[in-house]
């Protein structure tokens, strides 16, 4: 037997099988600035032609975490990718930054050319949804190192905006509202956590019933799509008065909102204003987790909140959900140091 790169474990046919196979799907999302084409070095974005005066450049980095172990004990790869974008694309929309392109990384264990497929059609959509180019990515095979069927995504997301519009915390203060962006799912955010309650504490099996009486399963409502919700928010910022935008990830509502609150304000949060949705409340179940543990995991229903003046609120719920993305006055800002209370 001769030894070869095959034989190691690394299939560069199934890798150009891939990349013939997602070509399409990338193309699919360019923008009037991309330069060039997939299979460069680089990707190529002229952001001249952005129509952009003084912008600054913003970047943003993220993955799916442990999501990605759920998509693959399901075989269910075609919307993890949708997180993927989501996750980067709105920490940009925070500083008022509208996503450019994206960029994704992923290592497989086997490269299987229709898993990889699946993977970059939900990255393709999400990115076309959030209206930023899929520029460029890498595939890695990583034989011997992570089981075949095993895969880790990361995202990397550029946007801009102008330097005049930056929001960057100063224009908070006290007697602002907020206004807070439904999540009707986890997104990707405490899987860790998660995947311990169902497993390991609850005995619980994927393609059970995600609680009882429930349609779906739990795989489903795990593996449930994340909003995208920068295109909604840029709407608004571009027509109403906003001061700080917080994207609710890990750490949720207490560990995300002091991040654009400053040293002058902190937040006060009725979590009465609205209702989490039900798999939060069987999670909880599963473990008897604290109330406090819950909320510093998981987003409890809540994915962005937005700081506007009291008299833009009624106006920026009702745009939003024009853009159908549902949104509650769940608090407002007090005078303070910079902390999130959440008041049951």
């Amino acid at each position: 037997m001769v030894d070869d790169y095959l034989a190691a474990g690394v299939d560069l046919d199934a890798g150009d099988e891939a990349v013939q196979l997602i070509k399409p799907l990338v193309r699919a999302t360019y923008r009037p600035e991309v330069v060039g084409d997939i299979g460069g070095f680089g990707g190529l974005f002229d952001i001249a032609r952005s129509g952009y005066r003084d912008p600054l450049l913003v970047s943003a980095t993220d993955g799916v975490g442990t999501k990605a172990e759920i998509a693959r004990q399901t075989g269910r790869l075609d919307t993890i990718g949708r997180d993927l974008v989501a996750m980067c694309v709105d920490d940009l929309v925070c500083v008022g930054a509208e996503p450019l392109f994206f960029l994704d990384y992923l290592a497989v264990g086997r490269l299987d050319p229709g898993s990889v497929g699946q993977l970059v059609s939900g990255i393709a959509a999400g990115c076309s949804e959030a209206g930023c180019a899929l520029i460029g990515g890498e595939m890695a095979e990583h034989p011997g190192v992570m089981a075949d069927d095993q895969f880790d995504l990361v995202g990397f997301a550029v946007g801009a905006v102008e330097r005049t519009a930056l929001l960057d915390g100063s224009a908070v203060a006290a007697g602002d509202v907020l206004v807070g962006l439904e999540s009707p799912n986890l997104r990707s955010n405490g899987f860790s956590l998660a995947r311990h309650l169902v497993f390991e504490v609850a005995g619980r099996d994927l393609d059970d019933p995600a609680w009882k009486g429930a349609d779906s399963s739990l795989a489903e409502e795990l593996l449930a799509p994340s909003l995208i919700y920068s295109p909604a928010v840029l709407a608004v910022i571009a027509a109403h008065e906003v001061h700080a935008v917080a994207h609710i990830t890990g750490g949720g509502l207490p560990g995300n909102l002091p991040r654009v609150l400053g040293g002058t304000v902190d937040a006060v949060v009725d979590t009465g204003s609205w209702e989490a949705p039900r798999i939060f409340t069987e999670l909880q179940a599963m473990g008897g987790v604290a109330d406090a543990e819950m909320e510093r995991v998981f987003n409890m229903g809540i994915g962005m909140v937005l700081a506007v003046p009291a008299s833009e609120a009624g106006e920026v719920v009702a745009m939003l959900d024009v853009h159908d993305r549902r949104a509650h006055v769940i608090g407002e800002l007090v005078g303070g140091s910079g902390v999130a209370h959440l008041r049951r």
